[in-house]
This record gives structure tokens, C-alpha cells and sequence, in this order.
């Protein structure tokens, strides 16, 4: 039950909006909250669930396509 509570107290210091969020508007600041809570909790469980977590190991060969000189 106090999990519970912590994750609910998380919530609600996270529904306070930013001025910047503020400005843009949000029609549900709680439940925009706990989806953020609930993506950053899944980062911090798995650290490749986040994109761009994975870096590929790619050489410029295999990545730009070579100039052909001129006939």
C-alpha cells in the first residue's frame, strides 16, 4: 500500500506543470503524469527500451554510398 502512495505522490508532484507546459496546454496533467512516470520507469528498468539507446557499430563504407568518378 505505501508503493501505492509513493507512486501516486510521484504523479501528483509530476501533474504540476511546467511553465513551458503550461503555455502549450494540457487537457489531463494527471494522466499526462503517469505516462511519463510509467515511459521513464520502463527506461530505468531496461536501458535499451529507450529509442536511440542502441548504438549501431557501422563504418561511413556501409552507411553513405560511394561517388563513382567521373568517365
Amino acid at each position: 500500500m505505501s508503493d501505492e502512495l509513493s507512486d501516486q505522490e510521484r504523479v501528483q508532484s509530476r501533474a504540476h506543470l511546467l511553465p513551458e507546459e503550461a503555455a502549450a496546454g494540457s487537457d489531463d496533467a494527471q494522466a499526462q503524469a503517469e505516462a511519463i512516470l510509467t515511459e521513464s520507469d520502463m527506461r530505468e528498468a531496461d536501458r535499451n527500451a529507450a529509442p536511440d539507446t542502441v548504438l549501431e557499430r557501422r563504418t561511413s563504407d556501409q552507411t553513405v554510398t560511394p561517388i563513382e568518378p567521373p568517365d
